[in-house]
């Protein structure tokens, strides 16, 4: 690049950021980019530029120091927000307190509510226990053999009853007035004692009724005081809104105030601008005046430099005019000598041919050697073609070997994989046959856990029904041993209701036997041990088995 300024000319200083990089130091950029005119190039002082920076950013500047006010504000109010939040003599303080206190009156509420809910659980729990007794009873009085033996009780009762009725007819005729009396004083004592059971059944109604109506008067109660509560609560909640009310009033005249004083600022800027506008314009007008002289001084430089490429001009023609008189000369003097050229041209035309033999004489030996050197080379290149291709058929051959060596090892390894999964499922056959053996054994050992368990229940309810059974019997039986048969033969062992004998290894049940005739009812029960029928298979027949 050249860079003229006035009359000189000469070539641009390397950049002092290359001079830096290569001795090794920091490289700095040039003062100017590169590909610059420098006749384009305005300098201007450094006040003016610091001045004109600052016009630039001065909006940018207001607004970074508006952001910063913004946000020192917005700190400070945080910081005022922390610092009153735990006050308690302001309104947001008192409001909180008054909520604090109603959360803690609803948690003490919540706690006697949960007592009541936790007795009434108890009572709730203590009646299903009581439930679950009556049917647990109820169902041991529904079975089979207390059923039956129950027939049994009222059997002997009233067995007992009709001896006793049979007595009674005896002795009636002597003990009819005497009988009458019991009869009376039994009748006023069984009507003395349901009047006292009345009366106690309504003492209890009306107890229970007290207590209902003191319930029903404590809701009453605590509804007026919810009610009050919530009243007070409303009216705290209005005064609040009405505090509210008036700090909003209050943020929204400041507001106001703000946004004037804003749209004040906004005019007083908008009229600097316009100031400044008004400055900028008159400095735009001298730089124009400025940029007027400097072009008018570039247009005499450049007249200047047209004058001294015209002298140079001038200087070249005069230089061409000398050389044209000294080529003619040269010539003149060169018709003079040309028989001493004509001479020199035939010995240099002659040198010229014996050059030319000999150089292809030369160039022939040259070739003859490059044919022989190139035979050699080729018959040198197909041995070594051919003893790599030796090496390469045994290389391959050896490779061929080798993959023949990895299948067979391949097959090998193969055959035993296979050997091996046969091993393994054999022994997972094995183990198979082992566990369903293990479940078999399992599951038997489990059904005699059951049928154990199940003896053991049965004998657990035989051990209840004969402690009842004696309990009944004991009782029955304090007045008289005569009429308590029908209750041993009802205890006798084996449950199920059938005739049969029972079963020792499934809990002693007493099967029922059926005939195999159109009637279909049980057979009988005979105590002695022979058989009724002299033909045995006849016998079975008639039982039903047909083996």
């Amino acid at each position: 690049m050249q860079v003229r300024f006035g009359r000189r000319s000469g070539r641009t200083r390397e950049s002092t950021g290359m001079k830096n990089s290569e001795i090794g130091e920091i490289p700095y950029p040039p003062l100017l980019p590169s590909k610059v005119d420098l006749r384009q190039v305005t300098i201007i002082p450094h006040a003016e530029w610091e001045r004109i920076r600052d016009s630039l950013d001065r909006l940018t500047r207001e607004a970074a120091a508006l952001r910063a006010e913004r946000t020192a504000k917005k700190k400070m109010h945080v910081q005022s927000q922390e610092m009153v939040k735990h006050w308690t003599n302001t309104y947001a303080g008192m409001k909180e307190q008054k909520l604090k206190a109603k959360q803690k009156r609803d948690e003490e509420l919540e706690a006697e509510r949960q007592i009541l809910d936790l007795e009434e659980e108890i009572h709730k729990q203590g009646e299903r226990k009581k439930a679950i007794e009556n049917a647990k009873q109820y169902q041991f009085y529904q079975t089979e053999r207390v059923k039956s033996f129950h027939s049994g009780l009222l059997l002997s009762r009233v067995m007992k009853e009709r001896d006793a009725q049979i007595e009674l007819k005896k002795n009636s005729v002597k003990s009819d007035k005497k009988w009458d009396e019991q009869v009376k004083l039994n009748v006023e004592k069984a009507f003395k004692e349901e009047q006292e059971k009345e009366e106690k059944r309504r003492r209890e109604r009306l107890a229970l009724a007290e207590d209902h109506l003191k319930q029903i008067k404590e809701h009453k109660e605590e509804e007026q005081n919810r009610k009050k509560n919530e009243e007070k609560d409303a009216e705290e909640i209005k005064r609040q809104n009405l505090l509210y009310e008036i700090e909003m009033e209050k943020k929204l005249s400041k507001k106001q105030e703000e946004i004037d004083e804003s749209r004040k600022l906004f005019f007083d800027h908008m009229r600097d601008k316009n100031i400044i506008r008004a400055v900028e314009q008159q400095q735009q007008e001298e730089e124009d005046e400025k940029i007027r002289k400097f072009i008018k001084a570039k247009k005499r430089l450049i007249q200047m430099r047209k004058d001294k490429e015209a002298e140079t001009h001038r200087l070249m023609e005069e230089q061409r005019e000398r050389i044209n008189n000294f080529l003619s000369e040269l010539m003149k003097e060169k018709l003079d000598n040309e028989d001493l050229i004509t001479a020199r041209d035939k010995a240099e035309a002659e040198a010229e041919l014996e050059r030319r033999e000999k150089e292809k004489y030369e160039k022939n030996q040259a070739e003859l050697k490059a044919i022989a050197d190139h035979r050699a080379s080729v018959i040198k290149n197909k041995e070594e073609e051919e003893r790599q291709r030796q090496i390469e058929s045994k290389e391959q051959l050896l490779a061929v070997l080798k993959a023949d060596k990895i299948f067979q090892e391949l097959e090998k390894e193969k055959k035993l994989k296979a050997s091996k999964e046969k091993r393994e499922i054999q022994d997972a056959h094995v183990q198979q046959m082992a566990i369903n053996k293990f479940n078999a054994k399992q599951s038997k050992e489990e059904e005699l856990g059951y049928w154990r368990l199940t003896e053991a229940l049965a004998v657990e309810k035989e051990e209840e029904f004969q402690k009842y059974a004696r309990e009944v019997i004991e009782s029955e039986s304090e007045s008289t041993k005569k009429y308590t048969y029908p209750l041993v033969k009802a205890v006798q062992e084996g449950v199920g209701g059938g005739r049969g004998p029972p079963f020792v290894g499934r809990g002693g049940i007493r099967p029922s036997y059926q005939t195999n005739d159109a009637t279909g009812i049980q057979l009988p029960f005979y105590n002695s041990q022979g058989s009724k029928y002299s033909d045995f298979q006849k016998s079975k027949r008639r039982l039903g088995f047909t083996w």
